[in-house]
């Protein structure tokens, strides 16, 4: 049972504003292709050399775009005559929806000679950009040609040395040796398939891009799990060619954010892995397909930090590499390697606000890599996740596809669900994946672990068992308890308490989630009719006043062995009811409990004392009935209703009952 069930689903359109200003955008559909530099208004006279009396224009096709994209061009003069260096000159935004754009930028007097540049950017993401030069003719530079070869850290596009491009790329199967050969074994991956979004909702059949690279001539390739999980249809161009080519996924690691695919046909050009340490220092260069443009690009730049952080909102990678060769949404899966074209990274991840990026360690994804090629998913239930949380209440795994027949699909995960809990820890409260990995890291793929949803389709909370019970709705105490303890205390108030913390008896056999409030805690023994019987936690914020009546909400919890020996449920309860304190209670009667690990009963007293108070008692077994768990929950507010859900969400034994 999940305390969201009462306290959350008031607030689900919270969590879609979050999610509509923090998703990743990995299957964004609007990009720019086919940018370009021209003379003339039409495009028809490309150049990347102006004269100084020149306009100059850019070109590019806007493509799947909403009517309120943003694309704005900003010029820049990088080195000329007369300005400061990178001054900006000017910067034009158009808003608009898929159509030909045309950015235009004239002088009343002669441009200056000198080097230029123009920014492109797609909502507030640079795309690409554009160099070129204003010569006295409007010629190129004599050596202009050296430069260009000489300018690595600038993009080398799919139309530069074309004809030796042509012949890397014809099969021949031979492994990649040279930072000019790349482009061969580099490839652009389209994912098309139904994806939720938290902002649109449902997205039939949308398509979104990423990179990747083959590492064997049989067409095994690299990518991240975040570029391909949930897709049905793989579409694959290799080297830049435009021919279509068919993939399908071996095997995915959602936390590494790696995935293995295998694309059809044989002979294709492969990288190979670099050996030895990876210092900071070390060129590197970042080769991709950015935000869907078939253009090749080949980012320079420096590691400037050997192992880094590699907790994020979509993954939690132990080991990662970070550098500062750009990459750009699009650019994920693609290869970072070194000056002889061998792989020391797979990129993933980027910061362009602090020019940090991001690439999978070579040591940390091999070992991965090896499993997935065999075709084995590797901490991984079968979702294309991300973090959220709005701070407060609501806090998960935000589910946006599902691989069919995976644990998660086989419990009822569908896309649009989010994940809350897995095991009862409450998942993403730091905005990242690190506690949802660690979970899965510490079960093997085919363990039973218990897992809670929140649906939006249906604004109703969820809970079963990955690889075990599917889901079914949660019972909430909360919800079902909140009409009478409004009536008997005549307080309707919603507040909840402020935080709550998990505590265990003092052998640290059994645990609950509390209040943080109720710091009066005896975890001594459970003694029952002067015998020693098991473990025991006592919890309020007055523990006298608890025990001894009916104004002060609290919690006990044991579990025994010996009284299981005894007792089944129904008569664990009848046994301790004279020393439960419901004697000035009315009671609601017995109804059966059950929850991914525990099956018993549950009975209600209501008007209990002056004070008109609830209590809930709980009476359960595990499946083996090796031990009986027994909890009492005293509600007196609103605010104790969500901390019997929490407490009946969270009690559990996690040691060796004696």
């Amino acid at each position: 049972m999940s305390k969201f069930a009462c306290s959350v689903l008031p607030r689900l359109s919270a969590i879609a504003l979050l999610l509509a200003t923090t998703a990743c955008g990995s299957f964004s559909t609007a990009n720019l292709k086919d940018l370009r530099l021209s003379k003339d208004k039409d495009g028809d006279d490309e150049t990347t050399v102006y004269a100084p009396d020149d306009t100059f224009y850019v070109i590019g096709t806007l493509a799947n775009a909403p009517d309120d994209t943003v694309v704005t061009a900003t010029w820049i003069a990088t080195d000329a005559e007369g300005l400061d260096k990178d001054e900006e000159i000017e910067s034009v935004e158009k808003e608009s929806g898929s159509a030909e754009l045309t950015f235009k930028l004239t002088n009343d007097q002669d441009w200056p000679l000198g080097e230029y540049e123009v920014k492109v950017e797609l909502n507030d993401e640079v795309v690409k950009t554009l160099e070129f030069e204003v010569t006295e003719d409007g010629e190129e530079s004599s050596d202009s040609d050296e430069d260009e070869d000489s300018n690595a850290d600038e993009d080398k596009d799919s139309d530069e040395d074309s004809d030796e491009d042509d012949t890397s790329s014809s099969g021949s199967g031979d492994a990649v040796d040279n930072l000019d050969d790349v482009k061969s074994a580099t490839i652009q991956i389209v994912a098309k398939g139904s994806f939720v979004d938290p902002e649109v909702g449902e997205q039939l059949n949308a398509a979104g891009s990423g990179s990747g690279f083959i590492i064997d001539e049989s067409g095994i390739a690299v990518t991240n799990n975040h570029v391909v999980t949930g897709a049905a249809i793989i579409e694959v161009y290799v080297g830049g060619d435009d021919e279509r080519k068919s993939a399908k996924v071996l095997g995915v690691s959602e936390c590494s954010d790696l995935a293995v695919i295998d694309i059809e046909g044989d002979g294709y050009p492969f990288l190979e892995w670099r050996t030895g340490d990876t210092k900071v220092g070390l060129d590197v260069y970042a080769a991709g397909y950015p935000l869907g443009d078939p253009e090749f690009t080949l980012k320079r730049g420096i590691i400037s930090k050997a192992s880094a952080n590699g907790d994020t909102d979509w993954a939690s990678v132990p080991h990662v590499i970070e550098h500062d060769a750009q990459i750009n949404p699009g650019s994920s899966g693609g290869p970072l390697v070194d000056e002889d074209g061998r792989v020391v990274g797979v990129n993933y991840a980027t910061n362009d606000d602090t020019n940090q990026h991001f690439a999978i360690a070579e040591d940390e994804a091999l070992a991965i890599i090896d499993r997935l090629r065999e075709g084995d998913d590797v901490d991984s239930i079968g979702v294309n996740g991300q973090a959220v949380t709005d701070g407060e209440n609501i806090a998960g795994v935000w589910v946006a596809s599902v691989k069919s027949g995976s644990p998660a699909d086989e419990v009822g995960i569908k896309g649009g669900d989010i994940i809350t809990r897995l095991e009862g820890l409450v998942l993403g409260t730091d905005g990242t994946m690190k506690d949802y990995c660690e979970v899965l890291r510490g079960h093997e793929s085919d363990d039973k672990l218990r897992v809670e949803v929140l649906r939006f389709a249906d604004e109703k909370a969820y809970e079963g068992q990955l690889n075990g019970n599917r889901l079914e709705e949660s019972f909430s105490f909360a919800q079902a308890l909140e009409p009478q303890v409004e009536e008997a205390t005549g307080n309707d108030d919603t507040s909840d308490y402020d935080g709550y913390g998990t505590v265990k008896d003092d052998s640290e056999v059994i645990a609950m989630s509390i209040p943080s409030d109720w710091d009066d805690i005896d975890g001594s023994a459970w003694q029952y009719k002067d015998e020693t019987v098991g473990a025991s936690i006592t919890a309020s914020a007055d523990r006298d006043a608890f025990i001894n009546g009916y104004s002060t909400p609290g919690v006990f919890f044991g579990a025994s062995k010996v009284l299981a020996e005894r007792y089944d449920a129904d008569g664990l309860l009848n046994a301790l009811q004279p020393d439960m304190g419901v004697e000035a209670c009315t009671s609601k009667g017995r109804e059966p409990y059950e929850d991914p690990y525990y099956k018993g009963v549950y009975e209600t007293f209501e008007n209990c004392g002056d004070e008109d108070a609830v209590i809930v008692t709980v009476a359960a077994q595990p499946e083996d009935k090796s031990y009986a768990l027994f909890v009492l929950v005293q509600v007196v507010s609103d605010a104790d209703l969500k901390a019997l859900d929490t407490i009946i969400d969270t009690f559990q034994v996690v040691g060796n009952l004696e």
